[in-house]
């Protein structure tokens, strides 16, 4: 039997069939797949900042305070920790401060940029705009007061809660936008 070498037209349309069908069954859990690593690389970045913040204030005996920074050298009020933060050295504050600021002099340990793409990052009150550590590893507020709150990362429709303990350590749940 002699046959000519390629493929028959119905040999390459049961062949595009299939692979149409693989694509679309692979490629929605693709993008979800790519979707959930991304929100776990932004609240894995964002724990590591956390810890960070406090094993230097442990580490150098002062106070360390972690904030929106739209800029990587000043803190910000303004929006949330999607544009960025960052991680300094802070000894001291005015009285009555509501708002860590970077003084000269107070070094700047870390500084992390924006998140990409539609990502939220928003605290509740306590920690709204900031989270400060003290020499024992604690968090509190700039006045001494009990600093505990839930930070949450929403990538609609995903979103995980990143929740601080009064004693400053973080946690992970899922959470809602």
């Amino acid at each position: 039997m002699n046959r000519d070498r390629g493929f028959s037209l119905l040999e390459l349309v049961v062949t595009v069939a299939v692979v149409t069908i693989v694509l679309t069954v692979g490629v929605p859990a693709f993008r979800e797949m790519m979707q959930e690593n991304r929100l776990r690389a932004y609240v894995n970045e964002f724990l590591a900042a956390l810890n960070l913040a406090r094993s230097e204030a442990i580490k150098r005996g002062v106070r360390v305070s972690l904030c929106k920074s739209a800029d990587g050298a000043n803190c910000t009020t303004a929006h949330g920790y999607e544009q960025g933060w960052i991680v300094f050295v802070d000894p001291g504050n005015p009285p009555g401060a509501t708002t860590p600021t970077v003084d000269p002099g107070e070094a700047v340990i870390q500084v992390y940029a924006a998140l990409a793409g539609d990502v939220r990052l928003t605290g509740n009150t306590p920690v709204r705009s900031y989270v400060s550590y003290t020499p024992e590893g604690l968090s509190r507020l700039l006045n001494g007061g009990f600093q505990a709150g839930t930070l949450t990362l929403c990538a609609a429709p995903r979103a995980r809660a990143i929740i601080i303990n009064s004693m400053g350590r973080a946690r992970v749940a899922e959470a809602t936008c």
